[in-house]
């Protein structure tokens, strides 16, 4: 096998990493905002009363949740577009 240039194994590195880290890092907050309702809909099944206050708390949690997708999805993009390590090491 060839050598391979630092430049090309660095960057290949980073969209491996990427792509893996955006399968991990929107997988959890789908999981979590899967649950999240869930939970509230057991909860407005038994105390109907309460439904009104469990909605409003389950749409916070859930874009804070979403938050957390959105967070992963810039890094992976600066990683991919803007790598700072080629600039850093080479």
């Amino acid at each position: 096998m060839t050598e391979m240039d630092p430049g090309t194994l660095v960057t290949i590195v980073t969209i491996l990493v990427a792509g893996v880290s955006i399968v991990v890092g929107t997988i959890t907050p789908a999981l979590a905002e899967g649950r999240a309702v869930v939970r509230a809909l057991e909860g407005m099944t038994r105390q109907p009363e309460v439904a009104g206050n469990l909605r409003t708390t389950l749409l916070i949690a859930m874009a804070l949740l979403e938050s957390t997708a959105i967070y992963v999805l810039l890094i992976i993009l600066i990683l991919i577009f803007a790598n700072p390590l080629l600039d850093r090491f080479f």
